[in-house]
């Protein structure tokens, strides 16, 4: 599904990522996990087209997306959530969602002022899917309420949900349990579960470990911007490499304490 093949990225004389290799393959729940610092949400941004990579290349379903813009990485089907949230708060969620489906409406400016009957099904089949990713969320009645005024965990599911409405075959997701608590992780786990299921698949970034350990089929361990392991979850857990980032990481934070 997804070729990462000797990805750097350099930001002047800093190497955020190094020769970075790895391959997402169809139907799996891929995670992406590391200490802080480690180039994680680097290498999303050269995945999803916000950065440039200095060197290497990446590929989809085995066309290029290195250095395409990202409207153009979305409409090959790869699409993303961020770490921070990026709703429009004064829009409800059902609209949010029907925002995200812009890459695959036909209808243009034209259609939008002539109000033509394929325009008006096109927008009546779109509120219909938004209503269906709603409920797949975990949404349902929720749809009229402002993105801005729901409960932090369900704007998590919102950002997935619009994500879903632009059809992805890969889903990208940064960090998508922080700040929940351990019910709304357990729900979020399910919902990945799902998603997988639906035939959707899913490259997960997260700090959570035993969720990543939970639900992923395999896992990368990136370090300082380069690739120190790869495998299924039981593999990496007991890889030393692994073992000394994540000790070592520890070790840094108790030392800086005051």
């Amino acid at each position: 599904m997804l070729e990462v093949n000797a990805v750097s990225k350099r930001f002047g004389g800093v190497t955020a990522l190094e020769d970075v290799t790895l391959a997402v393959n169809k139907g799996e729940i891929y995670g992406l996990i590391g200490p802080n610092g480690a180039g994680k949400t680097t290498l999303f941004n050269c995945m999803t087209g916000l950065y440039s990579v200095t060197s290497g290349e990446i590929r989809l379903e085995g066309h290029p997306l290195h250095n395409r813009k990202p409207h153009e990485i979305v409409a090959r089907g790869f699409a993303r959530t961020f770490q921070n949230i990026r709703l429009f708060a004064n829009m409800t969620a059902l609209e949010n969602i029907m925002v995200g489906r812009h890459t695959r409406t036909r209808a243009g400016v034209l259609g939008a002022v002539l109000r033509c009957e394929r325009t008006r099904a096109e927008e009546r089949a779109i509120r219909e899917r938004a209503r269906e990713l709603l409920d797949f969320a975990g949404l349902h009645g929720k749809g009229r309420f402002l993105a801005g005024h729901l409960p932090y965990g369900d704007q998590r599911r919102l950002e997935i949900a619009r994500a879903l409405a632009t059809d992805p075959h890969l889903l990208a997701l940064d960090e998508p349990v922080a700040g929940m608590n351990p019910t709304e992780r357990r729900q979020m786990g399910e919902l990945f579960r799902r998603l997988r299921d639906a035939g959707i698949t899913l490259l997960l970034i997260e700090h959570d470990v035993k969720l990543v350990m939970d639900v992923c089929d395999r896992v990368a361990v990136l370090d300082y911007g380069r690739k120190i392991a790869e495998g299924t979850p039981e593999q990496v857990q007991r890889d030393p490499a692994v073992i000394a980032a994540y000790l070592g990481a520890e070790t840094r934070a108790a030392g800086a304490a005051p």
